[in-house]
């Protein structure tokens, strides 16, 4: 008993631990995961699992590891945003693997990717045959961008000459699982009553009936009411 008690304590000190010092690295953990951020990610979660299974590293110790282990990366990504050089050794640099049409064979055998690798990407950009690519980029973090062949792009409303009126307003969220979002209200210039008014049209009489709501781009309200 006395070692499941203290397991669950050290899972709470560690899991807090984390949880700050992976909000303080910052949106780039996760959003660009390249091979650094990739490292960063499993050796703080060793050192973590380390921490709370092994009763032999003492809790201090396991802290100094993951704040020192977070500070190195502080100084390291610190290095990078100052040198372009650092910047490029530590994320790597785009790799074009197509180019003008035709597939670049060294540079996908120097990035370890085959033809499968290369379509199953082009897939998941909705692009389902090489012919229709006039370049492909292969950038750090293993995501695909392309560039369509010319005459086969999307044709943008400029294209057709057609007018293009400016949004009112972002689609934004307003009621979330029966709760008034409002500081999305207040960012806004919303006042209650309005979104009160919005339920009354739809027939609804209470914030409360409704699971999810969003002010679309014309201003007028999406409202999705809870089941039952």
């Amino acid at each position: 008993m006395a070692s499941i008690i203290e397991t669950s304590f050290r899972t709470i000190i560690g899991f807090i631990v984390l949880l700050i010092l992976t909000v303080l690295l910052g949106k780039k953990q996760l959003g660009q995961l390249t091979i650094f951020t990739y490292i960063t990610s499993i050796a703080m979660g060793n050192i973590a699992g380390d921490m709370v299974i092994h009763s032999d590293i003492s809790l201090g110790d396991g802290i100094t590891g993951l704040v020192m282990w977070a500070l190195l990366t502080f100084v390291i990504e610190y290095i990078s945003l100052k040198s372009s050089k650092a910047r490029t050794f530590l994320d790597g640099e785009p790799t074009i693997v197509i180019k003008k049409g035709v597939i670049m064979q060294k540079e996908l055998a120097a990035q370890r990717l085959n033809m499968d690798d290369l379509t199953m990407l082009l897939r998941i950009n909705n692009v389902f045959s090489i012919q229709e690519v006039d370049y492909a980029i292969l950038e750090p973090n293993g995501q695909l961008s392309i560039l369509k062949k010319p005459e086969l792009e999307s044709v943008s409303r400029k294209d057709m000459q057609i007018p293009v009126e400016n949004p009112l307003y972002i689609p934004t969220e307003i009621i979330v699982d029966g709760k008034l979002v409002e500081k999305n209200l207040q960012e806004l210039n919303l006042e209650l009553k309005w979104v009160n008014s919005q339920l009354q049209q739809a027939g609804i009489s209470s914030i409360e009936e409704v699971f999810f709501a969003e002010l679309q781009r014309d201003g007028s309200l999406f409202i999705s009411k809870k089941a039952g």
